[in-house]
């Protein structure tokens, strides 16, 4: 284990799903995961699995399309699909028996993980209307803990969390609006993706407060949630509500990131062995070398209580409060309370409360401003289903503290493990950063976890080499960091190129093209950059650099910093050195 990664979860897991890339075929994978789901007799986790013969033959279609030389990032892994998404010729039950109907058409964000190669296994059991944080809202059954069957799941998206714990799934896709992405993976010691609201398109999901789901990830390896989350990333016209990345979108966290992390008095709901794992988790976070800085919260959980508490559940009613209103036999009661009483909510008091919420995210841009991310808890304590049944309501809005303001707020959230509690239980922790950063907190997700290299979300942006005072180390590097420039290795020019050294301040390099042999391959290092923060660094280039087109040896050809030939002819020539660095340590 490195330095500043976190210690994995020790539960007593049974074994996981044959983890990506591994060399057994997608029909392998298949009968193996029947088989684990005949072993680990879970059937709460479903509400509709599909038969056996049916996957398999869509794991023989993915065989014959690698065969036929298709590309597939996803080939053979095995999806476990919350049932409030729709999946063409499967039931849609949102978990009501009398809401079920079959969809014609299935949810863009599934399409796209089909058209990579990923195969169905089924639809998961969930809160009734992805209404609760508890797994135990259901007519189908409470999913139990996959390592301790007395607890619960967590919710919504009980069972997609389940089959990935369980060793069912290699994914679970789920939906997240207050927090049922991320809960369920704190309590099963897994990776929770809940991007930006619209980067993973909603088409093809049943509403539960529609201006605020998402469509969520659960992995056992950070990697292979954002692999996942990455394909199903993009807009999409069948949503409204999609978006894309910005030009000017963060492509990295900074090597010495500022973290934000709650005062005391903002952790009160915690549980004492939740409390106790949280400051070991920010400890170590803080031995790794990022900067740890206590902020005041309560304006965020303020915030949160809007989602349930004020006029914003008229949503939940908007959805499904008709259908309930019919009084269905399967709806469960809490879920069916819940929605009714939003149905009383009046006009001026929903503005009122979009008036609050547009407060709210103005000012937790101010108190995010300065830092990368905001760590927390994901969730204040693990309770028995048991409990949960006795107190049905309570429970369930204590463990969304730290998860319902989220979505209200347009706020990005990654959920990981943090450390073990002392008595060896799972305990999770997020990284919640402002919209369009999801790569920041996944980067500074990936450090603590020891996920190497960081897995990539975002993949846009133009390659921009560097050749002296912007290199990692030298005075000028901030401004890449800035701009949330990604570093993509050391590259060389061709032997086209000499470097000189220019009177500059800082002192600075000037490379500048030759022709083909009059020169020497010159060290540099490449970064992705955004194509706003290209544009920024154009705008505010001081004479005599430029930004031109640069060969490298590899054959590639990049936008690169250079400078005017004039500038280069009265400089001293060091193209000997190979490179700034070295010329620095003459």
């Amino acid at each position: 284990m490195t330095a500043g990664e976190l210690s994995p979860p020790t539960p007593p897991a049974p074994p996981a799903a044959v983890p990506f890339g591994n060399s057994t075929s997608p029909t392998e994978r298949v009968a193996a995961a029947y088989r684990r789901i005949a072993e680990v007799d879970r059937p709460e986790v479903w509400i509709t699995l599909r038969p056996e013969s049916e996957v398999a033959a869509d794991a023989a279609a993915v065989e014959q399309r690698l065969a036929d030389g298709a590309t597939l990032p996803l080939a053979g892994v095995l999806v476990a699909v919350k049932d409030n998404i729709d999946v063409a010729g499967l039931p849609t039950t949102a978990g009501c028996p009398e809401f079920a109907y079959t969809a014609e058409v299935t949810a863009s964000a599934i399409e796209r993980l089909v058209a990579a190669g990923a195969i169905v296994l089924g639809k998961t059991n969930l809160d009734q209307f992805a209404t609760g944080l508890v797994g135990t809202r259901s007519p189908y059954g409470a999913v139990r803990n996959a390592f301790d069957p007395e607890l619960i799941s967590g919710g919504s998206s009980s069972g997609s969390a389940a089959a990935v714990a369980l060793g069912l799934a290699d994914i679970g896709i789920g939906t997240d609006t207050a927090g049922s992405g991320r809960v369920p993976a704190a309590l099963h010691g897994i990776a929770g993706i809940k991007a930006t609201l619209g980067i993973i398109p909603a088409h093809g999901v049943v509403p539960a407060c529609v201006d605020y789901d998402a469509v969520t990830v659960f992995a056992t390896e950070l990697a292979d949630a954002v692999a996942a989350a990455a394909v199903m990333s993009g807009p999409e016209p069948r949503d409204p509500r999609s978006r894309t990345w910005p030009a000017d979108v963060r492509l990295a966290a900074p090597l010495a990131a500022r973290i934000a992390i709650p005062r005391a008095a903002d952790l009160v709901a915690l549980s004492e062995p939740y409390r106790e794992a949280f400051a070991r988790t920010a400890a170590v976070v803080a031995d790794s070398g990022a900067k740890i800085e206590e902020v005041d919260i309560s304006g965020l959980l303020d915030a949160a209580l809007l989602l349930y508490d004020g006029a914003i559940v008229a949503e939940r009613y908007a959805a499904v409060g008709a259908f309930l209103e019919t009084e269905p036999a399967g709806a469960d009661p809490t879920v069916a309370a819940i929605i009714e009483s939003a149905g009383a909510t009046t006009g001026p008091a929903f503005v009122a409360d979009l008036d609050t919420l547009a407060r709210a995210r103005a000012s937790a841009a101010e108190l995010l401003g300065g830092f990368d991310a905001l760590l927390l808890p994901t969730t204040t304590e693990h309770p028995s289903i048991a409990a949960v049944q006795a107190d049905p309501i309570g429970i369930n809005r204590r463990l969304g503290t730290f998860t319902n303001f989220c979505n209200l707020l347009d706020l990005a959230s990654i959920a990981i493990p943090g450390e073990l509690t002392t008595a060896g239980a799972p305990f999770g922790v997020m990284l919640v950063t402002p919209a369009f950063t999801d790569q920041v907190a996944i980067d500074l997700a990936a450090r603590m976890v020891g996920s190497d290299p960081a897995p990539l979300l975002v993949e846009r942006g133009v390659d921009l080499a560097v050749f002296g005072a912007h290199l990692r180390g030298q005075p000028l590097h901030w401004q890449l960091e800035q701009i949330g420039a990604r570093f993509a290795g050391d590259v060389r020019t061709t032997d086209a190129y000499r470097l000189t050294a220019l009177d500059t301040t800082p002192p600075k390099p000037g490379l500048v093209r030759h022709g083909d042999g009059l020169g020497a391959p010159i060290l540099g290092e490449l970064f992705r950059v955004s194509e706003a923060g290209l544009g920024s660094f154009l705008a505010a280039l001081p004479a005599p650099m430029a930004l031109t087109s640069v060969e490298l040896s590899d054959g590639r050809s990049v936008i690169g910093f250079a400078c005017t030939y004039d500038a280069a002819i009265t400089a001293t020539d060091i193209t000997a050195y190979g490179g700034w660095k070295s010329y620095l340590s003459r």
